[in-house]
């Protein structure tokens, strides 16, 4: 296991985050393996389920079920860091790596979208959207249907890839797991319903923190990644970014849109909840199948940048 706070370890983490980020980029999250496995997220989501159908009792008072959800949590990430600390192995380190990042499983997700919409079949692209996105498809349109996928790429681009090669970087197993626990339980209970509104505060508080440097860090890489789009992704991220409803998603969001110069965000539906959300890029165009894959592009480019940057950890290694 590669020492947590030593940062002069830094240089071996960069040379293993580029092989796990080629592996995921390769490979993926293959069916075979994770219909006989669980995969390590699931199995986060099971014991974070476990937890709230145990302590989110509805006949507790508000404040009482916040702070057993915060300590709930704050529970899994310790024992996610204890993990962290007792893995060994060089070659099972990069393998957990590349398990616990998502980038070539939201192309698939992203791309069945993008074939759905191409064939005209708008029934099967609501179904394949529903997949990646929380809000209600039933009356989403092509275009409503192109802005969520694309919406989707730019937000987990940078929770899904960005965010756990950041912590990866900084503290090692450690780091990455504790990230996608605290990231899984943003996902399953970090809503504002009624059900998860106290008991997921902690959650979605952890989760807002944990990604405060890694969105700003997706969505400056994106806008490199975007040439010859760099600065008007700059530019409409900067502007629009702080219109986002969350303190995070707006930035990579809005350097997408700018790059693609698509119209994105604006009023939506979750579940029964209607959104009235500010559109990123207000000035920009409708979005269509050909963006949605432009937006994959991108995305790309950005994983190809990263295993760019890692390069010099390489030379300084070997």
């Amino acid at each position: 296991m590669l020492a947590v706070f030593d940062f002069f370890a830094f240089d071996e983490r960069a040379v293993l985050l580029a092989v796990a980020l080629v592996i995921d980029a390769v490979i993926g999250d293959p069916d075979w393996l994770w219909r006989r496995l669980p995969h390590p997220v699931v199995v986060f989501g099971w014991c974070i389920g476990g937890l709230e159908k145990k302590f989110n009792r509805r006949g507790w008072r508000g404040i009482y079920r916040r702070w057993l959800g915060a300590v709930a949590i704050a529970v899994l990430v310790v024992l996610g860091v204890l993990l962290g600390l007792v893995l060994d192995g060089v070659w099972f380190e990069v393998l957990v790596v590349a398990i616990l990042l998502a980038g070539r499983s939201l192309d698939q997700h992203v791309r069945a979208v993008a074939s759905a919409l191409a064939s005209g079949n708008l029934a099967d692209a609501r179904q394949e959207v529903a997949r990646i996105v929380g809000r209600n498809p039933d009356n989403l349109d092509a275009p409503a249907i192109a802005r969520a996928s694309i919406e989707s790429t730019a937000e987990n681009l940078a929770d899904g890839v960005v965010a756990p090669a950041f912590y990866y970087l900084l503290f090692g197993l450690p780091g990455i797991i504790a990230y996608k626990i605290i990231n899984t339980a943003d996902s399953m209970i970090g809503h504002r319903s009624s059900r998860f509104l106290a008991f997921g505060w902690g959650a979605a508080r952890l989760d807002d923190v944990a990604n405060l440097i890694p969105s700003r860090l997706s969505g400056v890489l994106l806008a490199l990644a975007s040439i010859p789009r760099t600065r008007q992704a700059l530019g409409v991220m900067w502007r629009d970014a702080k219109k986002h409803r969350s303190p995070n998603a707006g930035y990579p969001e809005a350097a997408m849109a700018g790059a693609l110069n698509v119209r994105l965000a604006g009023p939506r539906q979750y579940g029964v909840r209607f959104s009235t959300d500010a559109p990123l890029n207000a000035e920009g165009r409708e979005a269509g199948v050909l963006d949605i894959r432009q937006a994959l592009r991108y995305f790309w480019r950005l994983i190809a940048l990263m295993v760019v940057l890692c390069a010099p950890a390489m030379f300084i290694r070997f």
